[in-house]
């Protein structure tokens, strides 16, 4: 005779356990009994039958549910997506999306179902655009992030179910995933050594791009961070600058926008030289003559603020003496000029680069540099403590020689 136990599950007379249970789903009325699990073998405990009990009505609310999911093509998810689920997103991130989606995933994925397309379908992809195309590995990121996306969106609005969103995004022996990088991928930190960042002073020094190029040099701005820096937001006295907002083009207009992300916003401290820099450059605009002073009046552009009010380029750090505006495209000319004069391939994310690298190597706590260098994640910041420069190869040799 069976023994009744938990509710739906009992023991058979021979010693093992079954289950069963009667349930309605979509007006329908199920009713299962099983004493074998999937591979015919029976249960040999209370538990495993309890799971099992579980995991059959859990596929049988999942079945009805397909029954009743719509279907989608891949387009009217990312234009669900596009319409509903990207409010706050920065402007450059809504534009890299279009771009991606225009140019490429519109034409090769657009007509197909979302719940057609399988993982190994998009690392084909993935692999094709690396090593097929050429294309940079990071930029083969931003294909993975859209998928992702995607993928995501269908299965918060029920257009997937969980068993195949688990196989495209969590299941991780199986699920979307980056291409193996090439050897000679080239993701490295990039600093300048000592004998290029005095060429770059030299170059640098008394030329309308002077600040620009020390607030990489000193703060390892970012360059919209950089050219967006407002004056009220320099404090020369404490020797802090806040950064709370970065420049860009949109639409064709220069704006001030918020930063991307919730970490770039941050309190930056400067070094000694760069604080007297800053404290000169405030002082002179302070005493123009009343010529100078017109004539930057007459020159300054007013552009849209963070928060929709016009403003002075004049009240930006980067105007140019004669308080014509300077924007991410001033340092352009410069990269072209120190290519050719010094022989230096110069970015001005390179600044930014080295920055880090120098504050790493002198042993900076991690969560100093990663608040200075507004990162979201410690990880990030560690690669300049992994980064391998000329000082550092220096200090190792050093170090090989005295054991």
């Amino acid at each position: 005779m069976s023994k009744q136990k938990e509710t739906g599950v009992y023991q058979l007379d021979s010693g093992y356990w079954a289950y069963r249970f009667v349930i309605v789903l979509g007006g329908r009325t199920i009713n299962r009994k099983k004493t074998k699990d999937e591979q015919g073998k029976p249960f040999k405990s209370e538990r495993a039958a309890s799971r099992a009990r579980e995991a059959a009505i859990a596929l049988e609310r999942e079945r009805v549910k397909c029954r009743e999911r719509p279907r989608k093509t891949f387009a009217e998810i990312y234009q669900e997506y596009s319409e509903k689920g990207r409010s706050g997103k920065a402007y450059s991130t809504i534009r890299k999306q279009d771009s991606l989606w225009n140019n490429h995933l519109a034409a090769q994925f657009g007509e197909r179902f979302i719940d057609g397309i399988s993982a190994a379908e998009v690392n084909d992809y993935l692999s094709m655009l690396y090593h097929t195309e050429g294309r940079a590995y990071r930029y083969v990121e931003g294909f993975l992030k859209m998928f992702y996306l995607i993928f995501g969106q269908a299965y918060s609005r029920n257009y997937l179910d969980v068993d195949s969103y688990n196989k495209l995004c969590v299941n991780k022996d199986i699920r979307i995933h980056m291409p193996k990088m090439k050897v000679d991928e080239d993701t490295d930190i990039v600093a300048f050594d000592c004998e290029q960042v005095e060429l770059l002073d030299n170059y640098f020094h008394g030329t309308n791009a002077e600040t620009a190029y020390l607030l990489g040099r000193y703060c390892g701005l970012r360059i919209n961070e950089c050219y967006g820096l407002k004056w009220e937001n320099v404090d020369t006295e404490r020797g802090t600058i806040t950064i709370d907002r970065q420049m860009q083009y949109q639409e064709g207009l220069i704006k001030l926008v918020p930063l991307k992300t919730r970490n770039a916003r941050r309190t930056v401290y400067m070094s000694d030289k760069l604080k007297v820099y800053l404290q000169e450059l405030e002082w002179n605009n302070s005493k123009l003559t009343a010529a100078q002073a017109a004539q930057r009046t007459q020159n300054q552009t007013f552009i849209t603020d963070i928060d929709g009010q016009a403003i002075s380029s004049l009240e930006l750090v980067n105007s140019l003496p004669n308080g014509k505006i300077q924007t991410v495209n001033s340092m352009k000319y410069h990269s072209k000029t120190i290519k050719q004069k010094l022989g230096i391939d110069f970015k001005y994310h390179h600044l930014r680069h080295t920055y880090g690298t120098r504050l790493a190597e002198m042993n900076t706590p991690t969560h100093i540099l990663c608040n200075q260098m507004g990162h979201a994640s410690g990880k990030v910041t560690e690669r300049y403590y992994l980064a391998v420069s000329k000082p550092g190869i220096d200090i190792l040799t050093r170090n090989l020689n005295a054991m």
